[in-house]
């Protein structure tokens, strides 16, 4: 790897986080009635996103849907079987209970994402449609309407978002 494809990776990781972060940002400003600095918050947020997909782009980091999906499939399988599991282990011989929650959390979601990405590349082409919603607790997330009760963190049904 040159230290231009590390940098472009570095950046994407930077650009990405940054995006998150002043989105997480906005909806504090936003709950504080900071109206204009939540639009001023998200405005960055989406400069970040395209400073984020100039370097994926140039690191030939989208290809076809299919091979997007598999790409997909074979990160949220690392996730859920390897660094989650790392993580949680960490957090529960530290004794840090909100980081082990939210390490379980996203461990638990990751392998259902990757069970979607999988349905959805076996259906590729086929009309298919279906309406997700997730949790906005734990990230879970479910075809074709939201549970009464989320089964990973117990969220009720009104704390699901409905996807565009």
């Amino acid at each position: 790897m040159t230290k231009t494809e590390k940098n472009l990776q570095d950046a994407f990781a930077g650009e990405s986080q940054a995006n998150r972060k002043y989105l997480a940002f906005a909806s504090k400003a936003e709950e504080e009635g900071f109206k204009q600095i939540a639009k001023l918050f998200r405005a960055a947020a989406e400069a970040e996103t395209v400073h984020a997909h100039n370097h994926l782009r140039e690191l030939k980091g989208v290809n076809s849907t299919r091979e997007n999906l598999a790409a997909a499939i074979s990160g949220e399988i690392h996730e859920f079987e390897s660094m989650y599991p790392r993580m949680i282990a960490d957090a529960e011989t530290e004794g840090i209970k909100g980081a082990l929650r939210s390490f379980q959390y996203a461990n638990a979601v990751e392998k259902i994402h990757a069970d979607l990405y999988q349905k959805a590349l076996d259906l590729i082409g086929k009309n298919q449609a279906a309406d997700y919603y997730v949790c906005q607790i734990c990230g879970y997330t479910v075809e074709n309407g939201a549970p009464d009760e989320c089964p990973i963190c117990k969220a009720a049904k009104k704390m699901f978002k409905k996807m565009d």
